[in-house]
């Protein structure tokens, strides 16, 4: 992880991250059917990004993720900056744009998928297009429109 710190509080990381998911199996050998017998071709259900995100977090643990963006990209790696915040500094706890941050609610934001590359590979947003997630995501959706409530004297 490089690193450019900052004054007040903030700093950036640098992460580089490689692309694609394959299947964890020993000597690339799949059992059961030709359906299920892929290694190389997977695709990861979350964006690259979060995935730096997600890495930085954990390096960082005293720090909390606040969003991040692209760099750049070689044949290889995709290059991210993550900006990570303290919660112990006096700048930020001072400041009422950003110290809502400190509360222990925000601990780990990345791992729980709520910065803002988490919530695109949530369907997280408003309007018509992102109907499927209300009740907080898919399943909550889901279960709501097929659980049966009833009342308990009827």
């Amino acid at each position: 992880v490089g690193s450019g710190v900052v004054g007040s509080g903030k700093q950036w990381y640098q992460r580089r991250v490689r692309g694609g998911r394959k299947r964890p199996v020993a000597k690339g050998i799949c059992y059961g059917k030709p359906k299920s017998a892929g290694v190389k071709s997977l695709k990861f259900q979350r964006s690259i990004q979060s995935v730096a995100e997600e890495r930085v977090g954990r390096a960082c643990g005293g720090l909390r993720v606040l969003n991040s963006y692209w760099v750049g990209a070689d044949a290889v790696y995709k290059y991210y900056e993550v900006i990570c915040v303290d919660p112990a500094h006096k700048a930020i706890r001072r400041d009422p744009r950003i110290n809502w941050i400190v509360g222990a609610v925000h601990k780990h934001r990345e791992l729980r998928a709520v910065t803002s590359a988490g919530k695109k590979n949530r369907g997280m947003g408003k309007g018509h297009k992102f109907t499927k997630v209300i009740g907080s995501s898919r399943r909550a959706n889901w279960k709501r429109r097929n659980t049966l409530s009833l009342k308990r004297y009827r």
